[in-house]
């Protein structure tokens, strides 16, 4: 259960606090936008919640392997 509650929280949550970085807003506020906008649209949010999810975790990706050089084993 402490693992799932810990990767919910690394990955999941991590959206609300990157874009309450860069927006400069509260993470908390972030969160609460996407639950009632779920409720009122009946979940479409949570289709732009996992694509924000997915572009951050391949942009994660892409700066660890650009630190890597073509000659590096």
């Amino acid at each position: 259960m402490k693992r799932l509650q810990h990767f919910f929280q690394e990955h999941a949550f991590g959206v609300c606090a990157a874009l309450g970085d860069k927006l400069g807003i509260a993470s908390s506020s972030i969160r609460l936008f996407f639950i009632y906008a779920s409720f009122l649209t009946l979940g479409s949010p949570v289709i732009l919640y996992l694509a924000l999810a997915f572009v951050m975790n391949i942009r994660k990706h892409l700066r660890r392997s650009n630190h890597h050089s073509v000659l590096d084993f």
